[in-house]
């Protein structure tokens, strides 16, 4: 007893050591959420709320060893640096490391774990919310797999790899060429000035370990047919046999709505008529327990959620396509949504972090969000869906420049607009991009496709745009937020700072949804509450919060008139502060809101009444 108790004190003893190691690094500004942030596992949330087993899991962020090598070391580093606190970029203070690492250098991390008894069996399986870009995965010096993407979440079953006792080893290896690379990377730069931020490299979401039986479903689709009043379902399982079946039962709460028996890796059509439709004012969401069913015996399952929802576009009165959510017209209005951190980069500093920019968006009157040029944690979108905010999710651009940008619709010929992209670089499109509509498909929050903006690495953009809807119609498609316009897909999407603007109704009404993709820009520096002293910057710039508010008004006046001719949807940039960029309805560090949420909400609500 005595060695027992002797052990546990040196192992806390060693972990507050650890824990006092670790601060945040360099002197930027920090949120308040980020002020509270310690090593003792930051976001411990369950990372996958759309495929739920809440019993089995376990959690390992928190502080790992790191090393910075040159790319070319294959061997693993002889010494660790330090402590990196996962799952922050490494270039973030809250990473505890704050250091840039470029093409021609590889980040690595260590770790030894104990495994928890609830996942020290069946079947293990390794999972990354995200890591940019490229990630080698070594499980007790065994080279498990690679991943390469820095927006989709991805999994490997380690189970072969993992040596008897509770200790296991794993060592992880990064590279990221950032802007140097074709692949897709969003607004990180390796000269971060103007719009171009930060580089972020490394793991940036959750790390976690589960355990599943032998067979188990590792994927559930689910899409909502609004007018049947039917949800088709679909689930994939790892494993199965001859016979398998997966029960789908549908729940209102405590309450069951609806069993359904369906074959595995099979569609089924579960009928469900009179449910409430999921709206901004509605967020109704039904819940699902998934049951894997082998000879009468449950041997797998999970839990996950749907909503009743439709988005569709039809001709007004006028002849002038609209916007339709759940067959009405809806005018959709939010805030370009860039998700970056002064902290974290792209990783929220907490879950209540993440959840608060959304919970504010609909404090303000907002009912949209453009989620630009990156992906979110799944837990972000639970929140939209739980909260009611409507979401346009961008594709994360990369390989930009070669190919001209246009915003006037018909000027240039589209063998001009369109980039010609490399087989390399459009494999690391496509594979991206298709992996995040496949995990973001359940979310029934997301409306909107958006593969391009702006003609940043803009191409093939007809055939892209058309992949796009036929691999997923439940949905619209803005082909090229901005431009460069084909005249394909549902949206034609124009770009105007700062004062609110359409397309022209007469030329493209009848056959496009016109929507203004960004706009206003209005700028205000707040003293010590900006990511440098000086030389900060907005599309247009203010002294006070007055003048601010006075002229955002005068945006909004302009825009209502303009959804009586044609416009469905507008969105503001932008929601917060984003290094130098002041052009946030918040700070970057989110503790000062420049409008206050109830001034908005006035304005806004007359945006929406029917016309």
């Amino acid at each position: 007893m005595k060695n027992t108790i002797l052990l546990a004190c040196l192992m806390l003893t060693s972990q507050l050591s650890f824990a006092q190691e670790w601060k945040p690094a360099g002197s930027k500004i920090l949120t308040p959420w980020g002020e509270k942030v310690t090593a003792q596992q930051p976001h411990p949330e369950y990372p996958r709320p759309m495929l739920v087993r809440e019993n089995n899991w376990q959690n390992l962020n928190g502080l790992w060893n790191y090393a910075i090598t040159p790319a070319s070391a294959t061997e693993f580093p002889a010494s660790w640096e330090g402590k990196i606190l996962v799952p922050f970029a490494v270039e973030s203070a809250l990473s505890g490391v704050g250091k840039e690492v470029g093409k021609d250098k590889a980040l690595w991390y260590h770790n030894t774990i104990t495994l928890d008894k609830k996942v020290n069996k069946d079947n293990i399986i390794l999972h990354f919310g995200a890591v940019d870009w490229q990630c080698d995965v070594y499980v007790n010096n065994n080279l498990v797999g690679r991943h390469e993407g820095g927006f989709n979440s991805f999994s490997m079953d380690i189970t072969q790899f993992i040596k008897k006792g509770a200790k296991q080893d794993i060592v992880i290896r990064v590279w990221d060429p950032t802007d140097d690379g074709p692949q897709p990377r969003g607004k990180q730069i390796k000269n971060p000035h103007g719009i171009w931020y930060t580089p972020v490299t490394g793991i940036w979401q959750t790390v976690w370990l589960e355990s599943v039986p032998k067979t188990y479903i590792t994927q559930t689709k689910q899409t909502p047919q609004f007018d049947a009043g039917k949800l088709s379902f679909a689930a994939n399982v790892e494993g199965s046999m001859a016979g398998d079946q997966v029960k789908v039962i549908v729940k209102d709460g405590a309450n069951e709505i609806k069993q359904q028996m369906v074959n595995v890796n099979s569609n089924v059509d579960i009928d469900l008529p009179n449910l409430q439709a999921w709206s901004p004012s509605n967020p109704k969401l039904y819940d699902l327990e998934i049951q894997l069913i082998r000879k009468g015996k449950v041997i797998d399952r999970a839990k996950s959620y749907f909503a009743m929802r439709k988005i569709s576009m039809e001709k007004d009165r006028n002849g002038i396509q609209r916007m339709l959510l759940n067959n009405e017209f809806v005018f959709q209005y939010g805030p370009l949504d860039q998700g970056w951190w002064p902290d974290g980069l792209h990783t929220a500093p907490s879950d209540e972090a993440l959840k608060f920019d959304v919970i504010k968006t609909k404090e303000m009157g907002f009912n949209m969000i453009r989620k630009h040029i990156k992906v979110e944690p799944a837990r972000w979108y639970r929140h939209c869906d739980s909260i009611g905010m409507l979401v346009w999710q961008d594709m994360p651009s990369g390989d930009l420049g070669g190919n001209s940008w246009d915003m006037q619709p018909g000027k240039l010929s589209g063998d001009l607009r369109d980039k010609n992209r490399s087989k390399e670089s459009e494999a690391y499109y496509r594979k991206e991009w298709k992996t995040i509509m496949e995990t973001l498909h359940n979310y029934p929050s997301i409306v909107v496709w958006v593969p391009f903006n702006e003609a940043w690495g803009q191409f093939k953009t007809k055939e892209i745009t058309d992949w796009t809807i036929d691999f997923d119609n439940s949905r619209l498609v803005n082909s090229a937020s901005g431009g460069n316009f084909m005249y394909t897909g549902h949206i034609l999407d124009i770009h105007n700072y700062p004062d609110a603007a359409m397309p022209d109704p007469a030329i493209f009404g009848d056959k496009f949804i016109l929507a203004l993709g960004e706009f206003g820009g209005l700028g205000l520096p707040v003293d010590g509450h900006t990511w440098q002293q000086k030389d900060n910057w907005g599309y247009q710039s203010f002294k006070n919060k007055e003048e601010l508010f006075n002229r955002y008004k005068q945006l909004v006046d302009k825009l209502e008139k303009l959804i009586p001719l044609g416009l469905s949807a507008a969105v503001y940039t932008q929601t917060t502060d984003v290094e130098v960029e002041t052009n946030g309805l918040m700070t970057y560090d989110r503790k000062v809101i420049k409008i206050p949420e109830s001034e908005l909400f006035k304005v806004h609500s007359k945006l929406y009444k029917p016309n």
